[in-house]
């Protein structure tokens, strides 16, 4: 089977920008998109990434926008920038031959809480008919087949925040096993409720610098204190190498390894050894056919938490020493939790594309026990040959994807 596939088009909707060009702009120019949010007024975390003017009636219609949460309204936008940057036509393909797979993890949260406050304040018959399909995680995938008319296979991966670079490995399995010609993969979430916000307050996983949004999410710092949640989605179209060719498309870059592992540890905390994450690294080297000593960058998952953030690198050091040049764009998004993956890959293979790696933002320190090249300061030229895009989640979910030059 050929395994390589073509990056042949891009969507992206995030804290940094709508398109690839605002978002490699702002990511290189490491600078955070974090600021106090006025739907996050009186939480116990008023701060958060969100996509900046993102106006759903003027970009998908009224009469469509009214009935979709804002995770899948995201994914259409960078669904359809995708599919017109490949150079595609959704109207005239064989939509038997194409797939989409999208990963999601919350699913429609906002939805359900304003539809719960709608139920316990004594209107029952004013709760939507849309709230289930609203909230469900898999409509995403739904409405995306529905929009560019997809008629091939369609599935939501939720491994939590690995959710989209598993799906982006799924996606090119399916293309490898000749299932689809061509297929929609990435990642979408827009979470960033009171109600949940709060709850990852709670357990400790988010950065209490409320006075300081913009320097909160500092990966790899020795001053981090937790993770920003932000917003967005990224869709990428994915083909075979030779049909790619075969029709004169840009390719960005190549995805050619895939590794998955599940660490069996805990709910929430890496295994303290990351071995898990070892093991899907490894695995995605292997099946690229990529010595560890080609990789010249790393986008990590970085999310600016003490135990994350010393675990992966611990696991990095360990299987690619300390040639590769490591970032963390989390630093400027924030996480997007399961569209983090996916966007990742985006921007993994911007780098390999321009021979640039950004920085990670907001680190005036490097924790001492970071024994990998974080790239900080500001963007760094690099000679990129090959790269690696890592993701965790909770669950114990890993993922890792090997990216080479076009």
């Amino acid at each position: 089977m050929e395994r390589a596939v073509s990056i042949t088009g891009m969507g992206l909707v995030t804290p940094a920008g709508s398109g690839v060009e605002d978002n490699w702009r702002r990511v290189t120019s490491g600078v955070s998109a974090a600021a106090t949010d006025p739907a996050l007024e009186g939480a116990e975390v008023d701060f958060s990434c969100r996509v900046p003017d993102f106006d759903a009636d003027a970009l998908l219609g009224r009469r469509t926008a009214w009935k979709l949460d804002r995770f899948v309204q995201l994914a259409l936008v960078a669904a359809r920038q995708a599919v017109a940057d490949s150079g595609l036509d959704s109207a005239s393909w064989d939509g038997t031959r194409v797939g989409v797979v999208l990963g999601n993890s919350l699913g429609g949260t906002a939805t359900f809480e304003k539809q719960h406050r709608t139920f316990y304040d004594g209107a029952p018959e004013d709760v939507s008919p849309l709230m289930v399909p609203m909230g469900m995680v898999n409509m995403v995938a739904g409405y995306v087949a529905m929009d560019q008319k997809i008629l091939g296979p369609s599935l939501v991966t939720a491994t939590a925040c690995a959710s989209g670079a598993a799906a982006v490995g799924i996606a090119r399995d399916w293309l490898a096993a000749g299932l689809c010609d061509v297929v929609l993969a990435g990642g979408t979430e827009s979470a960033l409720s009171p109600a949940t916000l709060t709850g990852l307050s709670r357990m400790g996983a988010l950065s209490n610098r409320r006075d300081d949004p913009g320097a909160a999410s500092r990966p790899f710092a020795a001053d981090r204190d937790g993770f920003v949640a932000g917003e967005g989605a990224a869709v990428l179209v994915l083909e075979r190498e030779r049909d790619a060719r075969a029709r004169g498309a840009r390719t960005y870059a190549r995805i050619t390894g895939f590794g998955a592992s599940s660490d069996a540890y805990h709910a929430t905390a890496p295994h303290p050894d990351g071995a898990g994450l070892e093991r899907a690294l490894r695995t995605a080297l292997a099946d690229a056919g990529v010595d560890p000593g080609d990789v010249g960058h790393v986008n990590a998952h970085g999310t600016s938490t003490p135990m994350n953030d010393l675990v992966e690198a611990r696991a990095l050091r360990r299987v690619l020493g300390t040639r590769p040049a490591v970032t963390s764009t989390k630093g400027v998004t924030g996480h997007t939790l399961a569209a983090a993956g996916a966007i990742e890959v985006a921007y993994t293979a911007l780098a390999l594309r321009h021979g640039s790696v950004p920085p990670t933002a907001n680190v005036r320190e490097l924790d001492p026990e970071v024994d990998v090249d974080v790239v900080t300061g500001g963007a760094r030229t690099v000679d990129l040959d090959v790269a690696v895009s890592t993701s965790l989640g909770f669950g114990g979910h890993n993922a890792a994807l090997v990216l080479t030059a076009a």
